[in-house]
């Protein structure tokens, strides 16, 4: 039986290379995976999936207003789709979530979503939330602070590396605008307001 995979990290963690990894091992299996990734984020270009070591794919685009599984579902009437690889999972929508557990329970196909689990006010994206709520299978994919503990929060700073407390939730950025740290240096920066290590 297909289920709903949910892979979840601060920044920095792997999410887009385990995501090219896993398309890469269905390939090379002969099957066909379909990737996706958010609209917003053409920091790589537009319609590309790329990890920082260097590994690059071509990918479908969604944003708030793409029916997913329909696409989903016609594609896979035309070409039999073997596993669903969503990267930035957190920008889906609830619906989109909910769409997915259709493609998972319906059209029997896996599908593994990437993506953060809180912004930079260490609150849930709505995508991340109803996916921790909703998937079959969560994931944590491990990295680590300057500290050496694991990394779980994500600080965005300004041009001076000291954190930032406003804003809107979505700023699309790399390692220049954010940095991973544990909940203890997340919580230190936001307080002392000092510049944070990389």
């Amino acid at each position: 039986m297909a289920q709903l995979y949910f892979y979840y990290s601060a920044m920095n963690a792997g999410k887009s290379t385990t995501l090219l990894q896993s398309a890469f091992n269905y390939k090379e299996r002969g099957m066909e995976p379909l990737i996706y990734t958010a609209a917003i984020d053409t920091r790589y270009g537009e319609g590309k999936v790329s990890s920082r070591i260097g590994l690059a794919a071509d990918a479908c685009l969604f944003s708030p207003t793409t029916p997913i599984s329909d696409e989903i579902a016609t594609k896979h009437a035309v070409n039999k789709i073997d596993c669903v690889l969503i990267d930035e999972a957190q920008f889906l929508t609830k619906n989109q979530v909910e769409e997915l557990c259709f493609v998972v329970d319906k059209l029997n196909i896996p599908v593994l979503c990437y993506g953060l689990r809180t912004d930079f006010l260490g609150e849930l994206f709505i995508g991340a939330q109803y996916l921790l709520a909703w998937a079959d299978k969560l994931i944590e994919l491990k990295t680590v602070c300057h500290c050496g503990r694991k990394a779980n929060m994500v600080l965005r700073t300004n041009e001076q590396g000291v954190p930032i407390t406003q804003g809107e939730q979505v700023e699309i950025g790399g390692n220049e605008r954010y940095v991973s740290v544990c909940r203890k240096h997340y919580f230190d920066g936001l307080e002392n307001q000092v510049a944070v290590p990389n």
